[in-house]
């Protein structure tokens, strides 16, 4: 065997382990959060009911960190196979500038790290915005599903959010992963947990906005995630992607205007 096709072997079996991995990982906050919504599960021990919140109490520290907990399992399971692309082409660019020698499953661990570091400072964000809420009145504490009143708001603020140059500069950079790493390539440990924070931050910038639709459709709604998680995906990987987003802020600020008008 020719050394370039032994290079070649090796970049595509380690591609393949990082995907299975990454994979399995979202399968598992997928199936944690199955178990989180199961029927049976919402008794006055679970974890969904002390993260959702009767609404006869207030929130304790307790009750906000098992949200956060809850909000972070769920932007595993819905942003991981988004970020893949970006991940296996850093698991190739990292293996061919650092060398055989080189510690591939760490440093790529680092990577999805500092990725997934960037989704658990939203989903503190999350949580405390789902406190804020509950302290209004305005969430229902079984689907964690908000009002139409505050609905509404949410939907046109997300659907003129897709149409911005920040939406735009952002949804570009996960687009081109190559390019993305190459521009901002670090050597080492430390340069690899920096690019997946960088590349997190880029992510959050894009789906932000998509992301509290999850109080729209009910945070417990894992059908409703999983369109959320899916169209994160598609919009990262289509062609006419940019016109996907366009699109869609069209709809969602339709959809958003409808809710208000029927409240009136």
């Amino acid at each position: 065997m020719r050394l370039d096709d032994a290079v070649a072997a090796v970049l595509a079996r380690g591609r393949a382990v990082t995907l299975a991995g990454l994979l399995l990982l979202a399968a598992l906050a997928w199936w944690s959060l199955l178990r989180l919504t199961a029927p049976g599960a919402m008794d006055a021990t679970s974890p969904a009911d002390m993260a959702g919140m009767a609404a006869a109490r207030a929130w304790t520290l307790a009750d906000a960190a098992l949200a956060a907990l809850m909000w972070a399992t769920m932007m595993t399971a819905m942003m991981l196979p988004s970020a893949s692309p970006v991940v296996l082409v850093f698991v190739g660019l990292n293996r061919a500038r650092r060398g055989a020698g080189a510690a591939p499953v760490l440093d790529t661990g680092l990577f999805v790290l500092g990725y997934l570091a960037v989704w658990s400072g939203f989903s503190l964000a999350a949580a405390g915005g789902q406190w804020g809420l509950h302290a209004a009145a305005a969430l229902a504490s079984d689907t964690l599903r908000v009002t139409p009143a505050v609905g509404g708001p949410l939907l046109v603020a997300a659907g003129l959010y897709q149409i911005t140059p920040l939406k735009t500069v952002c949804l570009a950079r996960c687009r081109s992963p190559l390019s993305f790493l190459m521009a901002g390539w670090r050597p080492g440990r430390r340069g690899a947990l920096a690019l997946g924070v960088r590349h997190g931050l880029y992510c959050l910038g894009c789906c932000w906005a998509l992301m509290t639709l999850l109080f729209v459709g009910g945070a417990m709604n894992l059908v409703w995630a999983a369109a959320l998680g899916g169209f994160v995906l598609l919009e990262k990987l289509v062609p006419a992607g940019r016109a996907v987003s366009w699109l869609s802020g069209l709809a969602l600020v339709a959809w958003g205007l409808w809710t208000l008008r029927s409240l009136a």
